[in-house]
Parts: structure tokens; C-alpha cells; sequence
């Protein structure tokens, strides 16, 4: 009698322990690209000439990013770059900037060209197939976009940052669905920091249900809402004990429904990282100042399950 107490302890201590995770990634701080072992080491490294918005794994290992305009291929076996394309070929003004890529079907890349206002589908020879003609209301060249993903049924989900909406387009330039991010009665406040506030949307994912999952920038916040627009979920700025969020970046959704976000300019008191379970429950984090900083925009959980919508 006198273990039964002891052994129930140390079931739910060890419980405890195998619910935290531990992840390997790959993250970018500014124009620095680090990949981080699940022990927090870093296993490499490589340098870019601009900081990216933007990565991708590719299915045989490499990174598909870029840097500036031009976009890249790594391996990062070797910190070679085995392919590149420099996007300012397709302009037609004279400012552009890129901030979302993707390998898409087909062996071909989606560009989003902001200043050109544009979704460009190019093989890897550089030949234009398809375009999707965004629809601006502020347009800018640093501000059109941000992540861009490709649906399954080949539209695309635009974060307009400089707008404040999500855009779902067809392969017309037709947008069939729209979500104006709220200011919740706030009004802007300029900034990157936990002080700015807006609706300087960053990144949204289409869940298994039909929802949308957005990462609201400068909102502090991410949200989930169904096609009829009526906000179902939410995590706020000062929602997770003991940390502060800013600008909420890249967004996983994970089968077991935890989400994996990038908590981007919320200064060395608050981690870059983090995963929550749909308690808003705190499974792990990354508050690394030494390798990372404070501008890590983008990540990607390496040892993520293969179903993982990122």
C-alpha cells in the first residue's frame, strides 16, 4: 500500500512529460536560415542576401525559399543552391517584392509578386503559365502579400496584408470568398512591437472542416472562421500565460489539432515559437536569443506528421 501513492505519481509525472513535445526546425532570423535539433542545438546554418517571408521542404530534402526577388532552391546537405529564378523577369513596374513561393503541381512554382499585384505559376525554366491578378485596394509593393497558399481545388488563399483580408481566388482572378480581419473597435496603432496593433494580416490556412485558420500580423492574434465568416476560435494577445504575442506569423495545423506559430517582434521577454493544443494550453515553445532573435518571420517543424497543413 505504502507505493501506491508513489507509483500514481510517477505515472502522472511521466504522462506529463510525454504530452511535451520536443521539435526539430528550420527557421529564418532576418536573412539567416538555421536548422534547430530537437535539444535546441543548432545542426546548420546558411546566409542569404535578403530575408525571406517564406520556406518550404521540398519532397527530396531541400528548401524552397527566397531571397529578395530571387527565388531559391538549397540542399541543405551541402548549403548549395541548386536552382534559382529571379522573379523581377515577370515585372512590368519598376518596385517588386516577393513574400510567399510554393512548389505547386505540375513541377511548377507560384510566385507572389507584390507591386505587380500578381500570382505567377512558372515552371522551372522560367516560362510563365498562368497568372492571378490580385484586387488591391492600397497596393504596395511591400505590403500586397504576404503567405499565399494553394488550395486543393488549385485557388488561392491570399493574406493581403496591406488590406487587412483574406482572399480566396479562383484561376480566373475571381475572388469567391473574402474575410475583412476586425480591428475588434481598436484603432491602428503603427509599430512591429506587442504596442503596434492593426490588421496587417500575415498568413491563412483552409482547415479540414472548411474553416479558415488566420494568423492576423500585428493583430496579436489568430483566428477561426467558418465560410460564413463568424469567428468560431480565437487566441489573443495576452491569452497564454506569461507571454506576450505581436506579430503572429506562420501558422501549422497539426492532425491532432494542435497549432505551431510564429510569434515574430514581441521582443526577448517572449518566446518566437510556440505550439498550443485547442485549450490554448502551452505544449512548446522556442525563446532562443542566441541563435534566433527577433525577427524570426517564418518556420517549419521538421518532424511534423505528413499531414500537417502549413
Amino acid at each position: 500500500m505504502r507505493l501506491a501513492f508513489p507509483l500514481a505519481f510517477a505515472f502522472l509525472i511521466l504522462t506529463n512529460l510525454s504530452a511535451i513535445a520536443q521539435h526539430r526546425f528550420l527557421a529564418n532570423q532576418q536573412n539567416k536560415l538555421v536548422i534547430i535539433d530537437a535539444e535546441g542545438k543548432p545542426q546548420w546554418q546558411m546566409m542569404l542576401s535578403g530575408s525571406p517571408h517564406d520556406l518550404q521542404l521540398l519532397d527530396n530534402g531541400n528548401i524552397l525559399t527566397h531571397q529578395n526577388t530571387e527565388i531559391i532552391e538549397i540542399d541543405p546537405r551541402s548549403s548549395e543552391i541548386v536552382w534559382s529564378l529571379d522573379a523581377k523577369k515577370f515585372a512590368t513596374v519598376d518596385r517588386v517584392e516577393v513574400h510567399s513561393v510554393r512548389a505547386i503541381p505540375g513541377d511548377r512554382i507560384m510566385i507572389a509578386l507584390s507591386g505587380e499585384g500578381k500570382l505567377l505559376e512558372v515552371d522551372r525554366d522560367g516560362t510563365l503559365h498562368h497568372s492571378i491578378t490580385l484586387q488591391r485596394t492600397h497596393p504596395h509593393p511591400h505590403r500586397d502579400t504576404r503567405l499565399v497558399r494553394r488550395l486543393e481545388n488549385g485557388n488561392y488563399l491570399v493574406a493581403q496584408e496591406g488590406d487587412g483580408k483574406v482572399c480566396e481566388y479562383d484561376r480566373d482572378s475571381k475572388i469567391v470568398w473574402q474575410y475583412d480581419v476586425p480591428m475588434f473597435g481598436r484603432k491602428a496603432r503603427g509599430g512591429h512591437g506587442p504596442e503596434a496593433f492593426g490588421n496587417s494580416v500575415f498568413s491563412a490556412l483552409r482547415l479540414p472542416n472548411g474553416n479558415t485558420l488566420i494568423g492576423t500580423g500585428n493583430g496579436h492574434s489568430i483566428l477561426e472562421v467558418t465560410p460564413e465568416k463568424e469567428i468560431v476560435w480565437k487566441l489573443q494577445q495576452h491569452d497564454l500565460p506569461g507571454i506576450t504575442l505581436a506579430w503572429v506569423t506562420t501558422l501549422e495545423y497539426h492532425p491532432n489539432g494542435n497549432i505551431v506559430f510564429g510569434n515574430c517582434h514581441a521582443g526577448p521577454e517572449n518566446p518566437q515559437l510556440i505550439e498550443i493544443n485547442r485549450g490554448q494550453e502551452v505544449l512548446w515553445k522556442v525563446h532562443d536569443f542566441k541563435t534566433l532573435g527577433n525577427d524570426v518571420s517564418n518556420s517549419i517543424i521538421l518532424d511534423a506528421d505528413a499531414n500537417v497543413i502549413r
